[in-house]
């Protein structure tokens, strides 16, 4: 189990904040959860043509070491080959499901070699800022997702789409307890990702927005991401 204590402070649609705290006891990552089989499908065979192994079902439930979950503004990396992609991050909170923001950094140069240890190799940052989930089941679909990148001395839009195309994380979990996993306290899951625009990008700042149109409100996490010199 994890000593990487954190604190988060969940906001209730009312606006009440309380403050909790988490020793991470597991970490999962959901690849392939979309909704749409069909481009589920589309998006495993490019990945395919460069070399990444077919998952051997979908969604997909990496299981991670709970201490890369960070909420610093800053991390490190090995190399420029380190993308990040915004993601809905699912937190037991003593019980208490919570929705937050955060990136799952993967060495792109690794993933041909194994998807699990591309992800293994990235710190998972997240934002300090959760939502309760109740508050969202309602309206899920309409919430956005987004990524920006400092690019040219900008930021620069990355990533942006609802989250109607994606698995809610009760779809999630229903799946990941059919596949013999369980959410307890302490748990974090990353939800999947929505698509990028343009190409992978290494970005030495990030920033993660989900923005919530009904309730009138967004959470947001930057972070700066340090490229380590590979020795020759």
């Amino acid at each position: 189990m994890s000593t990487n204590s954190l604190e988060f402070q969940c906001t209730a649609a009312s606006g009440e904040a309380t403050l909790v705290s988490i020793d991470p006891a597991s970490l999962v990552i959901a690849g392939w959860a979309g909704r749409d089989s069909a481009a589920v499908e589309a998006h495993i065979k490019e990945l395919e043509e460069i070399g990444v192994a077919r998952p051997r079902r979908t969604p997909m439930f990496y299981r991670l070491a709970p201490s890369l979950v960070t909420v610093d503004a800053a991390m490190d990396v090995v190399g420029r080959e380190a993308t990040g992609e915004a993601e809905v991050v699912l937190v037991n909170a003593d019980g208490a499901l919570c929705i937050g923001i955060g990136s799952d950094h993967t060495d792109r140069k690794l993933e041909a070699v194994g998807v699990t240890l591309s992800k293994q190799i990235c710190g998972k940052p997240v934002g300090a800022a959760l939502w309760k989930l109740d508050d969202l089941r309602g309206h899920w679909d309409q919430l956005v997702l987004r990524s920006l990148v400092w690019r040219d001395g900008e930021w620069q839009l990355y990533q942006e789409g609802t989250l109607a195309g994606l698995m809610s994380p009760d779809m999630l979990l229903e799946q990941y307890a059919e596949e013999g996993g369980t959410f307890g306290p302490g748990s974090v899951m990353f939800c999947g990702t929505v698509p990028i625009i343009g190409a992978l990008y290494f970005a030495e700042k990030m920033a993660l927005e989900l923005v919530d149109p009904v309730l009138e409100r967004t959470l947001r996490h930057e972070f700066g991401v340090n490229a380590l010199q590979i020795a020759d």
